[in-house]
């Protein structure tokens, strides 16, 4: 049965309360992609092709924290004393406020840590700045952010206004329903309204998404400020669905019993932690960083304590350079 009108008041209140939750919940059993084992790297693609997956390559080896090199913007974060950070607040697991505390944390946040603990030796140097999804690509161009880590997929179109990590974690594309529909992918879904967020490319999927028949009517996209607003909307019955990466899901999934994620994979979404492209070299530095964790077993760790209730934590993915 669909919950009660009472329910999905307390839901949102929550929401609005706490940006949608903390990672102290149980997970409903939800089976996120496993990550291609480890593999040599990849060649550099041609030049008129891009492959959004590919970075650039990381120095043999890191300089010693807090011996930042001079005029490399590492030394800059160094000087002003914090590295800092863009990211969401609602995406559970990930990158969510923890009401308890008040502080943003996850997956997502825990990556951000390990850069500043390359620069000054000290995980917790860093000052979170939460973003609005249309906001994240543009913010470390501007000067706004150092980087932003965020479950954001890296994309050709991306590329043009920021560069990119190489890819930290390989999701998936999918649906989340209430319990009670009986739709079983997009394509059960026909003439109706299916949200994402703002400026995501989850959005982009449900208004290019072609219906199998010809007759059928097709999906509506509804645009919230972000994810949760869209469980929200799903609560209310505003919303039939909600497109979004699986791992984005999975954290919707925990915080209500009465949806479910249904359907094929639509689209591999490459999660990486974009960067401006005025400093190459700091986008070597991270990918270094990210190196360490693959090669060291804190990638594995930090999977482990944000999404080991998921499974096993996988191979990470395999890191693609394009020079």
């Amino acid at each position: 049965m669909r919950r009660s009108p009472a329910l999905a008041v307390t839901l949102t209140a929550l929401l609005a309360l706490t940006g949608c939750g903390s990672a102290a919940v149980s997970l409903p059993e939800i089976s996120l992609p496993q990550a291609p084992p480890a593999a040599t790297q990849a060649p550099a693609p041609a030049a008129a092709s891009c492959n959004p997956k590919a970075s650039l390559r990381p120095p043999d080896e890191l300089p010693e924290p807090g011996k930042m090199p001079a005029g490399s913007y590492m030394r800059t974060i160094q000087d002003k004393g914090q590295l800092v950070v863009g990211t969401g607040q609602d995406t559970l697991l990930f990158s969510s406020r923890n009401p308890l505390t008040g502080a943003v944390e996850g997956f997502d946040v825990d990556l951000a840590r390990l850069v500043a603990q390359a620069i000054f030796g000290d995980p917790d140097k860093i000052d979170i700045r939460v973003l609005g999804y249309a906001d994240r690509v543009t913010a470390p161009q501007q000067g706004r952010v150092d980087l932003v880590a965020g479950t954001m997929t890296a994309t050709c179109a991306r590329w043009t206004q920021a560069d990119f990590s190489s890819v930290y974690y390989q999701a998936a594309k999918r649906v989340l329903v209430s319990t009670n529909s009986g739709a079983q992918s997009l394509a059960g879904l026909a003439g109706a309204k299916v949200c994402a967020a703002q400026g995501s490319t989850s959005l982009q999927t449900i208004a290019a998404y072609k219906m199998p028949s010809v007759t059928a009517l097709p999906l509506e996209a509804v645009a919230r400020p972000t994810f949760g607003e869209c469980l929200v909307a799903l609560q209310r019955n505003e919303v039939a669905a909600i497109s979004g990466d699986d791992a984005v899901l999975a954290g919707l999934a925990a915080q209500d019993p009465y949806t479910k994620v249904i359907g094929p994979r639509l689209s591999e979404e490459p999660y990486a932690i974009a960067l401006s492209k005025k400093h190459p070299e700091f986008t070597r530095f991270v990918n270094a960083v990210l190196a360490k964790a693959r090669a060291d077993g804190t990638w594995q760790r930090t999977w482990t304590r944000w999404l080991g209730d998921l499974g096993p934590a996988p191979q990470p993915p395999a890191a693609e350079y394009k020079d």
